[in-house]
């Protein structure tokens, strides 16, 4: 099973992909876990990465790719593997499907969610992280969220157009109850 969760931020791609990682006992890889463990591990990719990031650069798409290319290599990732984060643009996309050659992804899956909602989300984690005495995310505030849901509509939802061409992409209502989205999700990979 490799699968690629696509939805915009606060949909809920983390919670799924981690059932279906559990699920499927693959691994469950996000592209800022993969470049921070390859800095950490020293990697030609990592030192790249790192000279950027030290730099106060942003990551440019040849080392994502080579990152991405390094984890998906490892042994755990052989059976499969759920991205989450990765590929955010169409090139990025691309690239994925060379790397991936004869082994194509099984399917995009994306989870569809309304703006208001998410925002509503965003501002009730806030609010929980508060009641349980935590400091919130510094990126659960309403206006950071329409910043990234901008970011989302102009670089990411490219790719529903693109994996949907391809015939690969299961869109999922995301609205529902987690369990409820998880079943629909296995349903739709069955």
């Amino acid at each position: 099973m490799r699968l690629v969760m696509l939805g915009p931020p606060g949909a809920g791609k983390g919670t799924q992909g981690e059932r279906l990682a559990k699920r499927f006992d693959i691994p469950q890889l996000s592209t800022g876990d993969m470049l921070r463990a390859a800095v950490k591990a020293e990697t030609p990719v990592g030192r790249a990465a790192k000279e950027v990031m030290a730099a106060g650069g942003l990551v440019g798409d040849e080392i994502v790719i080579g990152c991405v290319d390094e984890r998906l290599c490892e042994s755990d990732a052989r059976n499969g593997f759920i991205l989450d984060g990765f590929p955010r643009t169409i090139s990025q996309a691309e690239s994925l499907d060379k790397l991936l050659e004869n082994n194509a992804l099984t399917a995009v899956i994306e989870l569809l969610v309304d703006e208001e909602l998410l925002l509503d989300r965003v501002e009730k984690r806030a609010r929980d992280a508060i009641a349980r005495g935590e400091i919130p995310r510094s990126d659960d505030n309403p206006e950071t969220m329409r910043k990234r849901l901008q970011s989302y509509r102009e670089s990411t939802s490219a790719l529903s157009r693109f994996y949907g061409i391809q015939g690969r992409l299961v869109s999922i209502n995301g609205t529902r109850d987690v369990d409820v989205v998880t079943a629909d999700i296995l349903g739709a990979l069955s």
